[in-house]
Parts: C-alpha cells; structure tokens; sequence
C-alpha cells in the first residue's frame, strides 16, 4: 500500500463514519459496466462540493487489490448488484489528487516531474522483484507491472482540471498537461479505468483534443450519472424526516439543479441539492448560505460584470425568477474563452451558479442561497438600480400585508422604470417586473406562477412556507391595458383560492394592472380569510 497505488479505504471510511452518510454505491454498477471496454475513459464534472471526492476515495477503496473491502460495501446498495464480487478488490488503484500537486509547485513541467517521481516510488517498492526496462519511464514501468502480472489499473484523477482554472492564460502549459494525460492513458492496454473529476468539461480546450476518448458526464449532459453526484429529493426527504426539519424550507434553499437523462425512451428529471447545504442545515437546524462560504463571491462577480451584450439583462431576468435561453454549444470548456453571455452563461451552469433545463435549453437561478450569491456580488457593482429594487422589496412586502395598494402600485412602477430590461408590452413581461419588485418575498414564501386554479390559471401566488404560517398568502392577477379591479374579478370567478385546498389562514386578493397609455400601475388589494 502506497500513498498513490492502493492507497487504502481510510478517505473513504470517514464518510461512512461521517454523521450524515448518503449511500451512492450504485455508482459502482455504473462503473463496473464500463470497465476494459472502449467506454473506460470517464470525466464527471460538478461544481465544488457536490461529492465528487468522496465518489473517487469510494471507487478507491472498491477497487483496490491490497485491501478486502467488503467488510465495507456488503450492507451498502453496491452488493445488490450482480457485477459487485466480480470486481471488488481486483485491481492496481492509482488516485491522484491534481491539486496536491499543483499546489507545491511553480510550474507544470515541475508538476508533472513530481507526479511522476512520487507514483514510481510506490511502483517501484510495491515491485521489487520485477526487472523494468526503463524505471525512471512511469508509462514503461506500469506497462511492465501489467505485462507481468495481468492485472491492470484502475486510475482515479480528482481535481484534473485544477491547472486550467490556475493557469487560465497559459495555453503552452495547458497543451503540455493535456499531452502528458494523453500519452499516459490513451490506448494503454493497462488502463482498465481511467474516472477524472473536475468542475470543468473537457472537450474543447482550444483546438487540442488529446483527450478525446472520454466520455463526458456534466452539468449541461450527465447521462446516466445524473443521479450520484447532489443529493436527490428522495434522498433529501429522508434527511429531513430523520432530523426533523423542514423539507419544504430545505427545498427553498437548496433545490434547483435540475438534472435530465434518458432511460431508453423515457426521460428521467431529477432534483438535485447541494450536498454541502443540506448536510451543514440538517446537522445545525439553521437554514442558511453554506455552499457559498467555500468560495467568495468575486468568483461570480468577476463573470457577471463582463461586458457582454445582453449578460445583464439576463441575469436580472434570472434574479426576477425567469429562465433565460442560451446555446451552450459555443463554449469552450475554459475561463477565459468566451464568445458572448451564452459562454458565461454556461460557465456559470458548470460552476454551479445556474441551472441548465435540457429539454427547452435554457438557464435560471437554481434556489435561494445561490440567488443571494448574485446578490452579494451584485451589491459591490454598479447595478445601483437593481440592487435599490431588492433593498427596496421588503417595504414593498410590508406595503402589501398592510394593504397598502397605492405603495404597491408605486414600488411596482419605480422598477419598470428604472430597469430597463424589465420595459414590457404583455402580461408575462409584468410578471417578470412583480417578481423582481417582491424580491424579498422569497425569505417566506413558495412563490409559483401560473398556479392551477379552478378555472384557469392564476398568474402569480405567494404560498407562505410552514415555517411562515404567520404571513398571508396572496393570489396576485396581472393584467396589461385593463384594469386592476377587473383582475380582482377574475380571481373570484375563477376560483383561484380554491388551488390553495390545504392552506387555512388569510389570504391576499391581488389585482394589478398597467395602462399603457399613462404608462402608470394601478393596484387593488382585498382580504379574505380562508378555511378548509
């Protein structure tokens, strides 16, 4: 056992001894399918902190042939499957954390100069026996390792793409790391697996594809891996059950990555929540931002400050609860590289930042705590106006439990004003500007448009969370060139208040209108209280 082949199972049991431990062994199934065959090249790319170095110390511990295993893996879901004896414990395992690496040198030659030096020692002691033609060759001593014993490697690469989000401007440096990848793993017959993981895709460094043979499973495309890396909402669920907090707050939070995959001729959607958040609020009971305490938010102001056409109006469209269409097709999988927002765009999906919808191929804000990531960065910039909208939000909030129409209708107008992305000439435009007006709404209500009502639908409804039952819902219609009574009217043909059938408790009849001659809002607000 070395520090780089067979490391041993001691990562791996400390997420098993870990309070909160998420069983994602069937990604081992997964696996074992494509080990020794032409589909043994995988990189999984995820945002930080999403699981994916917990997936390669499991993977690790499985695979490696110094260490019985399972002692570990037999109560876990991995043992269901039929693959599960035939591979475990069976290979040489080298898992490398490239970032280790990086971290003490000062360049990538000295890098990969390291790395070839360290991973030798530990062949070399784990081989005394063997002549090697070349011992100072790493790809020629692992060939003959794998020439001798017929048991070949299983090569785990955590945080492969670290060098390319340190050295962002160095191309040469990128194209040398890029050649040693390829010359160690492509077309060696002692490669039974080769897993990356990274927060990056790696198809389209520039023009260089030395990598070419791997299958990517990312943020924008995860394939049949969609479901291991994130907790699901089953999986979340049970969580909240077991430590008695609230789902529906706990979804508020940190829902929102919606990831899609194809099952044959079904698709299959999951929600996906951030690791990281959910464990951090299940273990304290304090729902708040702890995925964003891993990195500061300059990371995501540096992006959304660049100046590209139409990247403001989107994220202001985002932050207002839209989704925003984007053509992820033109990224380059780099940092610096960008064609236009719908490059940023898409960094931003694969940082973690948005959330890619597949089927219609657009992006939103996935929940609250990355939402008021956009805020923190947005408070330092120049967005003076949208940042006086969000401040601003909560007044407008308390106007309207006061019933305070005229309030409501001004707040309303100041932000069609002073945004001018948010100028409109239709219903669902007005849509966009109320929910950008009632920001601060999110802080307690489950905010749904286009509510299922009885005869129709209503446009807008704040459905207070159960932690905030003391605040009133509120069914908001919209109308364009009409009148805010006349909205009234409809929500009680309609029936709206009907769509909320387990709420009891008051309940805020919201009409609104804009006139788009006097280009004024008005607004009537009426009160109810509703009983089951």
């Amino acid at each position: 056992m070395g520090s780089y082949l067979n490391p041993g199972s001691a990562a791996f049991c400390n997420s098993l001894r870990s309070k909160i431990y998420v069983d994602k062994s069937a990604l081992i199934a997964r696996i074992n399918e494509l080990i020794c065959t032409e589909q043994r090249f995988v990189c999984v790319s995820r945002p930080r902190r999403f699981g994916k170095s917990m997936a390669a110390n499991m993977l690790a511990a499985y695979y490696e042939r110094e260490e019985d295993a399972s002692g570990l893996f037999d109560h876990l879901q991995i043992h269901e499957y039929e693959s599960y004896r035939e591979h475990i414990n069976n290979y040489n395992v080298i898992k490398i954390n490239m970032q280790e690496f990086l971290s003490v040198t000062n360049s990538v030659d000295e890098m990969l100069v390291r790395l070839r030096k360290y991973v030798l020692f530990d062949l070399l002691d784990a081989y005394p026996d063997l002549r090697f033609r070349d011992p100072d060759d790493l790809i020629q001593v692992m060939k003959d390792i794998f020439s001798k014993t017929k048991c070949p490697f299983v090569i785990l690469i955590d945080e492969w793409d670290c060098l390319f989000r340190e050295y962002k401007q160095d191309k040469d440096a990128q194209k040398r790391y890029l050649d040693f990848l390829r010359v160690w793993l492509k077309d060696q017959d002692y490669v039974a697996l080769a897993y990356m993981t990274g927060i990056l895709p790696i198809k389209k460094y520039g023009s260089h594809s030395a990598l070419n043979m791997f299958t990517e499973y990312s943020m924008t495309n995860p394939r049949e891996m969609a479901e291991f890396f994130g907790f699901t909402e089953n999986e979340v669920r049970a969580l909240c059950n077991q430590y008695k907090r609230s789902f529906e707050e706990t979804r508020a939070w940190y829902d929102g990555y919606e990831l899609v995959t194809l099952d044959g001729d079904q698709k299959k959607n999951y929600a996906m929540y951030s690791p990281k958040s959910v464990v951090d609020a299940m273990l304290s009971g304090v729902f708040d931002n702890y995925w964003n305490q891993t990195e500061t938010y300059e990371a995501l102001k540096t992006y959304i400050r660049l100046n590209y056409d139409g990247l403001k109006d989107a994220i202001v469209k985002m932050l207002a609860g839209d989704k925003v269409q984007i053509n992820t097709g033109t990224f380059s999988n780099d940092m610096t590289t960008f064609q236009g927002k719908d490059d940023v765009l898409t960094l931003l999906v694969h940082l973690g930042y948005l959330s890619y919808h597949w089927p219609d191929k657009t992006v939103y804000i996935p929940n609250k705590e990355v939402s008021q990531e956009y805020i923190n960065a947005i408070s330092t910039m120049e967005w003076h106006e949208v940042i006086d909208s969000v401040e601003n939000s909560r007044k407008l909030l308390e106007a309207l439990w006061a019933l305070d129409s005229e309030t409501v209708a001004k707040g309303i107008g100041r932000v069609h004003r002073e945004i001018s992305v948010l100028q409109y000439n239709d219903e669902n435009s007005l849509s966009c500007t109320i929910n950008l007006a009632f920001y601060f709404a999110r802080e307690y209500y489950t905010i749904i448009r286009e509510l299922p009502a009885g005869k129709g639908f209503a446009d807008i409804c704040f459905l207070p969370r159960k932690l905030h039952q003391d605040k009133p819902a509120a069914i908001i219609e919209l109308k364009w060139d009409k009148s805010a009574k006349g909205a009234i009217d409809q929500i009680r043909n309609r029936q709206y208040g009907e769509a909320l059938s387990d709420y009891q408790g008051e309940l805020l009849l919201v009409g609104i209108n804009y006139d788009k001659k006097t280009k004024m809002h008005d607004c009537v607000i009426e009160k109810y209280r509703k009983n089951c």
